[in-house]
């Protein structure tokens, strides 16, 4: 009886359980940038690191992330896309601390990772990876772009790229309030799985119209935004082609005038000559009668 229940004490220590304390919330990780893992546990008991088991793996798939056995690391089953982008510290085994340093964290590496730890003892735990990345700030393009009308229907395009996780676009009026009807949403991933978001809200324009684009991470929190002032005129000049045109108008009426003044110098002249001309003429004939008027008297004489 006393070896059986001695038998018992035994399993039952060998099953014993580690306690490992992991993050209860999920590890954000900004893309690009390092992330450590944390994993700790409470051992009692000194041990040696020869004795020390730590195992890191994916969830889901159970490949291995990263192990440590006998002292050293164990890299040989190791995933292939993490190589070169693990380690854990080993000055703090010893002090209970089985942290893994992820370096160059990319969309791929989110997900669900579990620690295993032994000491004699076996302990597990999970906890989750999410990524992000933040958004460039937002762009908005109109189409037409010129010849805008009140009534006209304007197509207003919102652009943000590089972040993740999908964002959520906000159109919102002047006073604010969110506008729901006609808009098109689109997101495409690029090769690293970071989203380009592409919002496009069809509106009629009013003589002056604002409208607000604004783009949420859900993860980080962060918000882009932009607003866009459109005016209507019934006549709409791109304001170059007005400079053009009040240009010309003035140097054609600079034109009119100096030819007014030429053309009144040249008539004024034309009056003085054909007066001058005329006087000349009277002053000849007024010769000439007086030359035959002397004439004549000779004749008599004779």
């Amino acid at each position: 009886m006393l070896s059986l229940l001695l038998s018992a004490v035994l399993a039952v220590q060998a099953m014993a359980v580690l306690e490992l304390n992991v993050p209860e919330q999920p590890v954000v990780a900004l893309h690009s940038s390092d992330v450590v893992l944390n994993c700790s546990f409470n051992h009692t008991n000194p041990f040696n690191l020869s004795d020390l088991s730590v195992f890191w793996q994916l969830t889901d798939t159970q490949r291995s992330v990263h192990r440590y056995l006998e002292g050293h690391d164990q890299l040989a089953d190791q995933a292939e896309r993490f190589a070169n982008r693990t380690r854990l510290f080993p000055n703090q085994l010893g002090l209970g601390n089985a942290s893994l340093l992820l370096s160059r964290v990319v969309v791929a590496d989110e997900g669900s990772y579990t620690c295993f730890v032994r000491v004699k003892d076996f302990g597990s735990a999970a906890l989750l990876l999410q990524v992000a990345a933040p958004y460039s700030k937002p762009v908005v393009t109109l189409e037409p772009q010129s010849n805008l009308r009140p009534g006209d229907e304007v197509a207003l395009t919102c652009v943000s790229y590089g972040g993740y996780p999908e964002g959520d676009v906000i159109w919102q009026d002047a006073g604010g309030r969110n506008l729901t009807e006609n808009i098109t949403t689109s997101v495409v991933a690029n090769e690293e799985g970071l989203f380009t978001v592409t919002s496009v809200i069809t509106v009629v324009l009013e003589p002056n119209s604002t409208y607000s684009c604004r783009l949420i991470n859900p993860i980080l929190g962060e918000e882009g935004y932009i607003s866009v002032t459109v005016t209507g005129q019934n006549i709409a000049f791109p304001p170059v082609a007005l400079w053009v045109t009040v240009g010309l108008a003035v140097c054609l009426l600079v034109l009119l005038i100096a030819l007014a003044a030429v053309c009144r110098r040249k008539i004024k002249e034309s009056c003085e000559e054909a007066k001058r001309e005329a006087e000349e003429a009277k002053v000849l004939e007024e010769e000439e009668e007086s030359k035959t008027d002397v004439r004549d008297t000779s004749l008599w004489n004779v």
